[in-house]
């Protein structure tokens, strides 16, 4: 062997691997970061034009012939009627609400496509529609639970940390809502703590109270004290999540929430929670029908009370086990659901939430993972939006998990990675990096590999990847319980961002007049 010939790549090697270990810290991935995703991949279609016009049809059917069912919101039903709706009065709080083939899609026509809903930090103002993707942690758990301390209810000092964990995770885009029931808080209460903490503790956008019309309203008084009285009468800073009582039926307490936000030209999320054999079809087409006439159902709302209010359509599919009647998550036929609401959501131009990183398992271990890939990535093949249920979903929504909080956060980031695409260029086909040594060489010190070594690949912050005496070594550490240690790690880190002292005083005064106001109240 010419040793002398051989060297100078010798040293190229050494000294490009030096500078590799010296630059690149794991789990960094700075090149993908951003406030939102904009979409790099296509969508995926599953079904042709004649599929997608039947089940239209059979959801415009569903509201011509069997109708939606109002409940105690005579206002709503108003506006409803005055649109054109047949109504007919069941009782004196109570309404069948039918719609003519086609009356929905027109009444939707003023609903924008794709929307901004600003964060105090202009930094993470997100794009909601269209090629924009957004990530938001679950939602609506009475659970946590950690590998220290089990399942137990949740409490505001939970509420609190999961807030922390997805303003210090690079791969969320969005604060979320009811990250998780604080039950140590009276439940009318509560949501002024919760509002208070996402906008305490993060500096993203958030989700605001929808279990009152009052509650809703205290939501936007807050972000009007935030973000100013006059921003906020022009500019969507906060959103609601409202989901529908299937089979066909408008409660009141949403239809007066819906209408508090879209008074306010507030954003709001029409969501069917359906499952399938108990209050819909199980079979996925007829499924997807109600869901699609439910949802339409709920957006038009927003429109008769303030056209152009933005309006999310949604879609919350789900499967149970016909042998126990229990709810089933991450299984493959809601998947294929949520690409098939992908597809009417694009027809309908309007934005779309739907699946998320759904699991049934009762642990952050492989069935968690494996189903939540299955839910998920139908949710990105789909063209959802907007992802609520990004990180922590654990025991069918009952748990919010701390080990999964993280661990679904580093699934988000591969996924930026998947949606950024393939670019090709003459840089990228490499051609430079297999001529600079030739045939038989490899490619550590070539200018190409140290051009595009920290971006080239999606490096993991959780992942080992080690050689199985390393990690043995090492004491064998699970994805678990190294998910345990990141984050306490992350909490003990955090920095709150910063908030100017008056907006913060005049936030807590707001909650102490608020909750001076009222008796607690437990139910």
């Amino acid at each position: 062997m010419d040793t002398l010939k051989d060297a100078p790549a010798a040293r190229r090697t050494r000294r490009g691997r030096s500078q590799m270990t010296r630059s690149a810290e794991p789990g960094q991935n700075l090149h993908l970061r951003v406030p939102f995703i904009t979409r790099g991949i296509p969508t995926y279609d599953l079904l042709g034009d004649e599929a997608l016009t039947r089940i239209e049809a059979t959801a415009d059917r569903i509201l011509a012939e069997i109708g939606i069912e109002m409940r105690e919101d005579p206002e709503a039903v108003r506006l409803y009627r005055e649109a054109g709706a047949d109504v007919t009065e069941i009782s004196a709080e109570a309404w069948n609400v039918r719609f003519e083939p086609g009356m929905l899609r027109e009444i939707l026509r003023t609903a924008p496509g794709r929307f901004t809903q600003h964060a105090r930090n202009p930094a993470n103002t997100v794009e909601i529609g269209g090629d924009a993707t957004v990530f938001a942690p679950s939602y609506g758990s009475p659970f946590v639970m950690d590998l220290d301390n089990g399942r137990r209810y949740g409490t505001i000092a939970d509420f609190e940390n999961l807030v922390k964990l997805a303003q210090s995770s690079p791969w969320l885009h969005h604060s979320g809502g009811t990250i998780c029931e604080p039950t140590d808080v009276p439940v009318n209460k509560r949501h002024l703590d919760m509002v208070y903490a996402h906008m305490r503790y993060s500096d993203r956008a958030f989700l605001g109270s929808i279990t009152a019309p009052e509650r809703a309203a205290d939501s936007i008084d807050m972000c009007r004290i935030l973000f100013g009285a006059d921003f906020v009468d022009e500019n969507c800073v906060i959103m609601g999540n409202f989901n529908t009582t299937s089979p066909l039926v408008l409660d009141g307490v949403t239809t007066q929430g819906i209408r508090t936000y879209a008074e306010a030209g507030q954003a709001s999320i029409h969501l069917p929670f359906l499952l399938g054999g108990a209050v819909s079809p199980l079979t996925m087409a007829g499924s997807v029908a109600q869901c699609l006439a439910e949802s339409m159902s709920s957006c038009a709302l927003t429109q008769l009370v303030r056209p152009g209010a933005p309006a999310v359509l949604a879609g919350f599919l789900s499967s149970m086990s016909l042998r126990t009647g229990s709810p089933t998550f991450g299984t493959p036929e809601p998947a294929l659901g949520s690409l098939v609401m992908g597809q009417l959501a694009r027809r309908l131009n309007l934005p779309l939430r739907c699946a998320g990183n759904f699991s049934t398992s009762k642990q952050p271990d492989g069935q968690a993972m494996q189903q939540s890939m299955m839910s998920m990535m139908s949710a990105i093949q789909g063209g959802a939006n907007f992802i609520l249920h990004s990180a922590g979903f654990l025991d069918g929504l009952l748990s919010m998990s701390y080990e999964k909080f993280v661990m679904d956060c580093d699934m988000a980031g591969a996924l930026h990675a998947y949606m950024k695409g393939v670019e090709v260029s003459d840089d990228t086909l490499g051609f430079d990096a297999l001529a600079q040594n030739g045939p038989g060489e490899h490619l550590f010190g070539t200018d190409h590999t140290l051009r595009h070594y920290q971006t080239a690949y999606w490096d993991s912050a959780l992942n080992d990847d080690q050689p199985f005496e390393t990690w043995m070594d090492q004491g064998g550490i699970d994805s678990a319980q190294r998910a345990n240690r990141r984050w306490k790690e992350i909490l003990n880190t955090y920095e709150a961002p910063p908030m100017d002292e008056a907006t913060d005083e005049a936030l807590r005064d707001y909650i102490a007049i608020k909750k001076a106001s009222m008796p607690d109240g437990w139910y």
